[in-house]
């Protein structure tokens, strides 16, 4: 079995002030009329977004957010893939592979790692508890970007042996949205 590193969200006040720096220095001025949301989204609301990012935004209470789950890098295929790993409540959980979609991240999942991993403790039985595993796909979040463009096939083959070759899952099952169900329909080739 490969190995599992432990890994903690924790980008640096540098990089967090080098984003902020960037997204305030943005020269506004040279973007013409957009006349709303015809040709995109709307400067004013991208102005608005930025604004808040600058100005509320705090990073350290979304990564608390994200370091309330075991997070784990492995190396795969050449690339470190990141995913966090909730093992259910019960005897035998099954394991389930929750892959994202583009623009996506992990993110998406963490309102229902719960649940599906401690169904008990949200008002199901026990028995229904998943393993849970939601991976981020090549070059996001935090897992190594591919050499080069990665498709769903060859990320389907890189998912694939994490579960069953780095975790050791004999069988599992999977779910994707967007860019992830592609993913997960070529787990079954």
């Amino acid at each position: 079995m490969a190995s599992i590193e432990p890994f903690q969200v924790d980008i640096s006040k540098d990089v967090i002030d080098n984003v902020l720096k960037k997204v305030t220095a943005f020269p506004w001025e040279l973007m013409g009329d957009d006349d709303g949301w015809k040709y995109g989204t709307s400067l004013a609301y991208m102005r608005e977004l930025c604004r808040y990012w600058v100005e509320e935004f705090d990073w350290r209470v979304q990564e608390q957010k994200l370091n309330n789950f075991s997070h784990y890098r492995s190396y795969v295929d050449g690339l470190n893939i990141h995913f966090i790993l909730e093992k259910g409540s019960g005897e035998n959980p099954t394991p389930l592979l929750i892959s994202h979609g583009w623009p996506g991240s992990i993110v998406e999942f963490l309102n229902i790692i719960q649940p599906l991993a401690h169904p008990e403790r949200f008002g199901g039985n026990i028995e229904d508890a998943f393993d849970v595993i939601a991976p981020s796909l090549p070059g996001f979040g935090f897992s190594d970007p591919p050499p080069r463009p990665y498709g769903p096939r060859k990320i389907a083959e890189s998912f694939n042996k994490l579960m069953t070759e780095n975790l050791g899952y004999r069988k599992y099952i999977a779910q994707g949205g967007d860019w992830g169900g592609a993913i997960c329909s070529w787990l079954g080739f």
